[in-house]
């Protein structure tokens, strides 16, 4: 069948590079893709957002099956777009309908939809800019650290957490009365702070079977022991060695049925990927939030540990049998490293030859580019996360060992990336 991946990062050319694995693919079309997915695929510059236009590509190239990377394009309807289309409804969408999608889309809607399904989760409450003094007096109530969101998306950047009570009243009205995140936070959820480890778990449901893919962890601020501004993602785990058998049991008792179930439950249309974002709180998992697709950078460290066919996989969610499948998985650990550029998450240069690449072993780690374009014959950055490399070892130690020799071997201009990767584990 022909395929079409949306999206242009480390997550896309992740699934690009398992899709390509599978008997079941004829042609895969990336769109917009990277340098990296046009090395195994067919790039086309779609941007993920244009609905006619990726239609139109969808009925030229006779594509059966589009794989949504990216949270925007599932927020904005595209799947509801495909199933109300006369020409579109029989392509296999993987990515949940409008109202599924609102469950990353808004963190209220999402905090409401946990709270319904007694799922455990920090107590919350929400402002806008007409309440902003009540929210203000909430925070009073709570004890440091604070923790402040934006109720829409903001590029994983929209989370605040503050130790300082003044601070935390000054950043709300940030948000709030001068839109500090646009759009995204005219609405500003305030949750308590819950104190534990994070891990990331991945499930992929058909909307009433799921099965559950491998646990990461990932390190979002920019600095080294977890310090300074959050980014989308510097690098990821996977499996987590604290997420034992007893552990992951209630996870999936406490927390993912009773997610799947109240989809199910309130008619929720949804086919794709639920990423839930926890924390171990004691012994205890609660939820911090969840996304409508795959994390990136944790793919990278997660889908390379798949050695189920993934489109036979998306076969089964189009089909709703995801109940007859057995996952199989690779034992070993992966681990992947994101290299940035300089400045990054604030302003940064593009457009920098990346040099190297050709010298990393294939069999010591692979490549994923994120934030990567052609220029003439020279592969040049285009983004603030550049290239993630993925290595498999016994343990996470061994498995970042390789990564970092690898990233070694590559070079561009004011070059980044965290040299700390599992010094919480």
């Amino acid at each position: 069948m022909n395929i079409l991946v949306l999206g242009s990062g480390g997550r896309e050319h992740t699934f690009a590079y398992k899709i390509t694995q599978s008997s079941l693919c004829d042609n895969l079309f990336v769109a917009p893709g990277n340098a990296g997915t046009r090395e195994i695929a067919t790039n086309i510059p779609i941007a993920v957002t244009d609905f006619s236009a990726i239609k139109n590509l969808v009925l030229e190239k006779n594509i059966e099956m589009v794989v949504v990377g990216p949270e925007d394009p599932l927020v904005q309807g595209i799947s509801d777009y495909f199933a109300k289309d006369e020409g579109l409804k029989d392509v296999v969408v993987i990515g949940p309908s409008q109202e599924g999608a609102r469950l990353e889309g808004s963190k209220e809607y999402a905090k409401e939809f946990l709270f319904r399904h007694n799922i455990p989760t920090a107590a919350y409450q929400s402002f806008d800019a007409e309440t902003v003094n009540e929210g203000k007096q909430f925070l009073e109530t709570l004890s440091a650290p604070y923790v402040l969101k934006a109720d829409g998306l903001a590029a994983g950047k929209g989370v605040l957490i503050l130790q300082n009570l003044e601070e935390a009243k000054l950043e709300l009205e940030n948000m709030l009365t001068n839109k500090k995140f646009g759009a995204a936070s005219e609405k500003v959820v305030i949750e308590e702070f819950l104190d534990g480890i994070e891990l990331s778990v991945f499930v992929l449901t058909d909307g009433k079977n799921y099965v559950t893919l491998p646990t990461a962890k990932d390190y979002k601020r920019i600095g080294e022991g977890d310090t300074g501004l959050n980014t989308g993602g510097m690098g990821a785990i996977s499996p987590v060695p604290f997420a034992n058998d007893a552990f992951m049991k209630k996870i999936e008792e406490q927390i993912i049925k009773p997610t799947v179930d109240g989809l199910a439950k309130e008619n929720i249309d949804y086919k794709g990927f639920i990423f839930i974002g926890l924390i171990k709180v004691g012994n205890d998992p609660k939820v911090i939030e969840y996304n409508v697709r795959m994390g990136d950078p944790e793919t990278e460290a997660v889908l390379p540990r798949v050695k189920t066919d993934l489109v036979e996989l998306f076969n089964h969610v189009g089909a709703q049998t995801l109940d007859t499948v057995q996952l199989e998985l690779d034992p070993r650990t992966a681990t992947t490293v994101m290299t940035v550029s300089g400045g990054y998450p604030e302003a940064y240069e593009k457009g920098k030859e990346i040099k190297g690449l050709d010298t990393i072993s294939g069999s010591e780690s692979i490549i994923f580019h994120a934030g990567t374009t052609v220029n003439g014959d020279k592969v040049v950055t285009n983004g603030g996360r550049v290239i993630a490399i993925t290595s498999f070892d016994e343990d996470f130690k061994g498995a970042l060992k390789k990564s970092y020799n690898s990233i070694e071997k590559m070079h561009f201009d004011k070059m980044y990336y965290r040299k700390d990767l599992g010094f919480d584990l």
